[in-house]
C-alpha cells in the first residue's frame, strides 16, 4: 500500500461518525458518498476540484472514469486499501466508498452517518481509483 493510500484509509476512518447530509462536503455539517470521498482524497494530499453535482447519477461509469481521470486519479485492477470505489447501489444509482482493510467507509443514507462497514460489500463495483503514489514496503 502506498502512503498516499494509507492517508486516504486514514482520513476515510476519520469521518466515521459524522453526520449524513446530501451534497455534504464538510464533516462538521455532514457528508454524502462524493463529500467523504473527497475528504478521504484531501487527507491525502489531493487538492483538485471536488464534483458540485449529481452526475454520478445514471451509472455511466465511462463518464466517471474520465472525471477521476482527469482529476490525477489512476483506475485500480481491484479493491485494494485507500482506493476510492463506484458501487452499482440500484437501478439507475452509484454510491462511493473507500475502500479499507476488511470492508468499507461510506456515507450511509439509511443510518443517516459514515460507518465503517466491515466484511463483503453487497453491490457490485463498478471501478475503482486511487491516487499515484510510489509504492512502500
Amino acid at each position: 500500500m502506498t502512503r498516499e493510500d494509507r492517508a486516504v484509509v486514514a482520513a476515510a476512518r476519520g469521518a466515521i461518525g459524522a453526520r449524513f447530509r446530501l451534497h455534504g462536503r464538510d464533516p462538521a455539517y455532514g457528508l454524502d458518498c462524493v463529500g467523504l470521498a473527497a475528504v478521504a482524497a484531501r487527507g491525502a494530499g489531493y487538492s483538485g476540484a471536488v464534483p458540485g453535482d449529481y452526475a454520478l447519477r445514471g451509472g455511466d461509469v465511462a463518464r466517471i472514469d474520465a472525471q477521476f481521470a482527469a482529476a490525477g486519479f489512476v483506475r485500480g485492477a481491484g479493491a485494494q486499501p485507500g482506493g476510492i470505489a463506484l458501487f452499482d447501489s440500484g437501478v439507475g444509482q452509484v454510491h462511493l466508498a473507500v475502500i479499507v482493510p476488511g470492508g468499507i467507509v461510506h456515507a450511509d443514507a439509511m443510518l443517516r452517518r459514515v460507518v465503517e462497514w466491515p466484511g463483503a460489500v453487497p453491490w457490485p463495483m463498478l471501478g475503482c481509483w486511487h491516487l499515484p503514489g510510489v509504492q512502500e514496503e
